[in-house]
């Protein structure tokens, strides 16, 4: 089993990576055993999406890297950062020149989309937009879950959740990738 992990921040110190990195140490021991390969948008510098730019350049090789990545995985874990409501600037131009490549973007992958915040909203509104538009781009999605108000909830030196009910919620949506 392979599983790609994804974070859509380009921050260094991104609330997201810290979730999406506790919820692969909790996908990997409690489970099920999988290979995990561990990505952000920071890793796929890509220009902002043009339709000038492609015409003139084609589809930048690190969105072809990308999706190429997707499609070797068995499953997708994302972790989505929220900008005022939406999807990071640096992910969605990503995502945008995926879509040239084919609209099926997660490619029928198996996926589970999870998002933090400090706000109680808990990212609440990109995940909305991610799981409204999820069958639009191929994405078999599994399960979503907020984490709200990160830094009560979240003991960032031992790098896990500290609540008990939201750690079991995080669990029930990874198991949730095993359906």
């Amino acid at each position: 089993m392979k599983t790609l992990a994804f974070v859509a921040s380009n921050s260094r110190n991104s609330i997201n990576r810290m979730l999406l990195d506790h919820a692969v140490r909790l996908l990997q021991s409690e489970i099920m055993e999988t290979d995990v390969e561990t990505l952000s948008v920071r890793d796929f510098d890509v220009p902002i999406y043009s339709i000038d730019i492609e015409n003139e350049s084609g589809i930048p090789q690190p969105a072809r890297d990308l999706f190429e990545k997707i499609g070797a995985a068995d499953q997708l874990l994302f972790a989505y950062a929220e900008h005022n409501g939406s999807y990071t600037a640096g992910y969605k131009s990503l995502f945008d020149w995926m879509s040239r490549i084919d609209m099926k973007v997660f490619q029928g992958k198996p996926m589970l989309a999870i998002a933090t915040s400090p706000g109680g909203g808990g990212a609440g509104s990109v995940l909305a937009q991610v799981e409204a538009s999820a069958t639009y781009f191929a994405a078999d999605m599994k399960a979503v879950l907020s984490l709200p108000k990160f830094y009560d909830v979240f003991d960032s030196d031992a790098g896990e959740i500290k609540d008990e009910a939201l750690r079991k919620s995080l669990l029930d949506a990874l198991a949730a990738l095993k359906t």
